[in-house]
């Protein structure tokens, strides 16, 4: 039985490969082949052209880890980066960008470019990944590579399917899995899961499965101190981007935030809960109909990032209590029959998300060009001697409810013979409406009190409307929603006894409804101005119709996919080829051709003209939506088992070209935290992925997984030149070389008992954060505000006069670069006894008490590290009834 937490991220990190051994007598004597339904249908993971890896639920139990970064370690390919658990993204095969600041990824709802199902079910989010915690589990399914032929929008650099056990009719059985573990400076971690199958009639089968994990903390919230790494307060501080600027402290008395009752040890807990309920009745001997329900909350607090500024690697300064209360119901249904020589499956889903978050943003003073200003009260005071600083302590609330709806219609043909299809209909109904809240700055300073007094009595479309809290600065209130019908199908053709053709094919239309308002914009008003180019209705958001009309024209500006009630509309086929060649029954070869894509999104403050007209931003408009980004891919791979099946090879070389990349950017007509989506330019991807199994012995079982990857910009959008770092430049978050060895040795014990030791090192190279080069900027920031750089590595890619040069609102040159996410190896290693029923394992994760960086948060304007747990040590137990 598997009794592990995976999430969202950690599903897509077990891509390391598919390895279960057969045991006789617990000894390793051949390697399993999974079946898996990669392809919509059932079957066996080396018979299928796809690049896929697959981890039963006896080898995700043999990982033996119990955290996502740790999961992460194993997935060579794939790459996961966020702040926290419910607040991550997934990135294959090094087609990444920058991600969303998290305090408006609901606003943005930019896709993800990986998609993740639970079983039949699509469950992508639009602006935060949903994070589920996987527990008995039937197998993990990871298909790198564009998959949007048969799986849909956001396949396109991959997906992730989660594939639960199912209720049995075998009878009877039930088992749990219980565990303690001690972090190195932090607190107790503990879990407990369980499972239940029973047959009440010949008819029916249920199975519950329920489980609580609590992770202890490790980050301390230290106390504000400055001169010693801590906050300052103020300083001179030029924001580069938006031309923002602190207050003087010569001149003006400093009132650094106090966090004094908020110092706390460990304090980034995060805790997972849930049970998952299925019910399958057969109708008859060729019809059957599953249901199945899961609830889950998982409740964080804290942040799971240190400040570089502070001493040690496990230490931060907040100013604001910080949680994040992520529920989810997901209710699915599946009816599988035969009709003739038709296989025919309806499935569905519904699901149902809220998230309600409080997050610091005191460190938007650090960059904000207006916040920053209006922290010190310059234009009320009577004399120069009555200015004032204010508290510059900020923060941000949000509520978030989204919801799913899908159906999928799909036909498969008899299996057995020469030529087999699948076709089916899907339709997608997706909407997230979310109220977000800011406190950035001082309600009694004037500008803020005013600018409410103006919308006092405001109707949001989520929120009761009314008078905004006293503390409230500025609200989103918007409605996103995505509906989407696709056609899809597959054809496979045996030209000879070896040798098979496949094609496949997806048309699709998207609809992208975007309404809503801000505390200072009627984000409804202004789509529908630019969808129909109607003077007065320019004129009514602010616009000059004569400039928005000649952006237009000038092909500044794409308005052509909005109809005239602001709905942005896209429709496209997309295609897929391979053929595959069995040279013998141990050996296939393939190459593919696949297409994959995320839809455009719109932007909220879409068609603005920049106030600041200079240097990079001289004549810019922000877009009214981002482009369709879309990825071509080219693979040549092998599977093969040799040497009378003791080891199994799986390599794939892959080529991709990435056309309109989408990425998340600053807004320079407003606040620099005000974010929008944009094209940043084409790139292309060379890569080579590769997993082994050995069975070294009948009682040793090696594992290694490898990837190899060359990422590059060929071309940038005009407007982020200076901005995006140049042509040939990496994109983010990959690393050129990352891999992982494991092995699992067997031993017999007496009174019929086997011992057990798994071992595992993993490496990730050097890879680079985000996609703007504003590391010297964020620099400059903490130097000035902390006393003190942040010690991090950046890598120069813009010098001061060179040709390509990172130009601020004056028009002033200076430093372009990203910082470093340096590279890192971890060690784990676990020690066990099973008999029969029961299995005691003592697990070492991190073994060597690495602090590795995993990702750098620039979104406080000063760089934030997350990085992975210390050193823990614990005790498994797992008990099975039959």
């Amino acid at each position: 039985m598997k009794m592990n937490k995976v999430s969202c991220a950690v599903l897509a990190a077990l891509t390391a490969v598919s390895v279960q051994a057969q045991e006789d007598d617990q000894k390793a004597k051949k390697i399993e082949t999974i079946e898996v339904t990669a392809t919509k249908r059932a079957e066996s993971i080396q018979d299928i052209p796809v690049a896929v890896t697959a981890l039963n639920g006896q080898a995700l139990e043999n990982l033996g880890v119990d955290n996502f970064q740790d999961y992460v370690e194993y997935l060579p390919n794939v790459v996961f980066q966020g702040t926290g658990p419910g607040q991550n993204e997934i990135y294959i095969r090094g087609a990444a960008t920058t991600q969303t600041n998290i305090a408006v990824s609901s606003v943005q709802a930019l896709q993800p470019a990986v998609a993740f199902y639970l079983d039949e079910q699509p469950v992508s989010m639009q602006g935060r990944n949903l994070d589920i915690y996987a527990t008995d589990m039937e197998r993990v399914e990871v298909l790198p590579g564009p998959q949007g032929t048969l799986f849909g929008a956001s396949s396109q650099a991959g997906t992730v399917r989660l594939i639960t056990k199912k209720p049995d009719f075998a009878g009877f059985a039930a088992g749990f899995d219980t565990s303690v573990s001690f972090t190195k400076g932090g607190e107790m971690s503990n879990s407990v899961e369980g499972y239940f199958n029973f047959v009440p009639s010949d008819d029916l089968a249920i199975r519950i499965a329920a489980y609580n994990e609590r992770q202890g903390g490790w980050i301390d919230n230290v106390l504000n101190e400055p001169g010693n790494g801590g906050y300052i307060g103020s300083a001179v501080v030029i924001d580069r981007i938006s031309g923002g600027v602190l207050s003087d402290p010569a001149n003006t008395p400093v009132v650094p935030p106090k966090n004094d009752s908020l110092v706390e040890d460990d304090f980034n807990d995060a805790t997972y809960s849930g049970v998952r309920v299925g019910a399958k009745y057969r109708i008859n001997a060729d019809w059957d109909l599953l249901v199945q329900h899961t609830q889950q909350t998982l409740d964080t607090e804290g942040v799971f990032a240190y400040d570089p500024n502070l001493e040690g690697e496990s230490s931060t300064n907040r100013f604001i209590p910080e949680d994040n209360d992520d529920e989810f119901g997901l209710t699915t249904w599946t009816l599988e029959g035969r009709l003739e020589q038709l296989d025919i499956v309806y499935t569905g889903g519904y699901l149902d998300r809220d998230i309600d978050s409080t997050i610091d943003y005191t460190g938007y003073t650090n960059g904000g060009l207006f916040a920053a200003y209006y922290v010190c009260n310059h234009y009320e005071a009577a004399t120069p001697a009555d200015e004032r600083c204010l508290d510059p302590t900020k923060f941000y609330k949000e509520s978030t409810q989204t919801s799913r709806v899908t159906h999928e219609l799909r036909f498969n043909t008899d299996p057995n013979k020469d030529w087999r299809v699948t076709a089916g209909i899907f339709y997608d109904d997706q909407e997230v409406a979310t109220v977000g809240k800011f406190n950035i700055g001082n309600t009694d300073l004037g500008f803020f009190n005013n600018l409410q007094r103006t919308l006092v009595g405001t109707e949001g479309i989520n929120s009761d409307g009314g008078p905004f809290e006293s503390e409230i600065s500025f609200v989103n209130d918007v409605t996103h929603t995505i509906e989407q019908i696709a056609v899809f199908g597959q054809l496979e053709y045996d030209l000879t006894d070896t040798l098979t053709a496949s094609f496949g094919a997806r048309w699709y239309e998207i609809d992208d409804t975007f309404k809503g308002s801000t505390t200072t914009v009627d984000v409804s008003r202004r789509i529908k101005a630019f969808a129909t180019l109607d003077p007065d209705e320019l004129i009514a958001v602010g616009e000059d119709p004569a400039l928005v009309q000649q952006a237009v024209n000038s092909g500044q500006l794409e308005v052509g996919l909005l109809d005239d009630n602001g709905t942005l509309t896209v429709d496209d086929t997309i295609l897929k080829f391979s053929l595959d060649w069995k040279v013998n029954d141990d050996v296939l070869l393939f190459t593919t051709y696949s297409e994959g894509f995320r839809p455009p999104v719109t932007n909220r403050v879409g068609g603005g003209l920049a106030t600041n007209q200079q240097g990079a931003f001289d004549g810019f408009r922000i877009p009214v939506y981002s482009l369709t980004d879309t990825l071509d891919n080219y693979e040549l791979g092998m599977k093969g088992d040799f040497f009378d099946g003791i080891l199994r090879v799986n390599a794939t070389a892959f080529y991709s070209e990435i056309t309109d990349l989408q990425t998340s950017r600053f807004d320079p007509t407003n606040i620099s935290f005000l974010v929008f989506t944009d094209n940043v330019g084409d790139a292309e991807i060379k890569g080579l992925d590769a997993d082994l199994t050995w069975l070294a012995t009948d009682d040793l079982v090696i594992n290694a997984a490898m990837s190899f990857l060359d990422t590059e910009l060929t071309s940038i959008n005009p407007e982020l030149v200076g901005i995006s770092p140049g042509v040939g430049s990496e994109l983010p978050f990959s690393a050129d070389f990352s891999g992982n060895i494991r092995a699992r040795y067997f031993y017999e014990l007496p009174d019929g008992m086997t011992g057990f030791v798994n071992g595992s090192v993993t490496y990730t190279g050097d890879r680079l954060s985000g996609m703007v080069m504003d590391a010297f900027v964020m620099e400059e920031a903490t130097s000035l505000i902390y006393g003190t750089g942040s010690g991090l590595p950046i890598q120069q890619e813009a010098a001061v006069y060179d040709g390509v040069t990172y130009t601020d609102t004056n028009g002033q040159t200076f430093r372009g670069g990203r910082y470093v996410q340096e590279s890192y190896m971890i060690a784990s290693v676990a020690f066990g006894v099973q008999k029969n029923e029961w299995k005691a394992e003592l697990f070492i994760d991190n073994l060597f008490d690495e602090s590795a960086v995993l990702y750098i948060d620039t979104q406080q304007f000063t760089p934030k590290v997350v990085t992975n747990r210390p050193r823990t040590i614990g005790l498994r137990l797992s008990y099975d009834f039959y």
